[in-house]
């Protein structure tokens, strides 16, 4: 359920410092035990279905294909 920061990071596939920051930051809710930073790992789990989904919108624009311009005629 909670996460250090080397596993976030890990899971999340960013540096360890760019995690750190966030926290620093607030950005990502944490929670200091004493010794580490604490992350719920429960947060990301809209994160990570939005970035999915944003992706799959990306490949079924890619891989739409171009449609035929009705205005080119052909002048010979």
């Amino acid at each position: 359920m909670y996460l250090t920061i080397k596993e976030t990071a890990e899971y999340l596939s960013y540096p360890e410092s760019y995690i750190e920051s966030l926290v620093q930051q607030k950005r990502i809710r944490a929670i200091f035990d004493g010794q580490q930073y604490l992350i719920n790992k429960d947060q990301f789990t809209t994160h990570l279905q939005q970035v999915e989904k944003y992706r799959e919108i990306v490949e079924e624009i890619l891989n739409e294909p171009i449609p035929e311009d009705l205005d080119v005629k052909d002048e010979d």
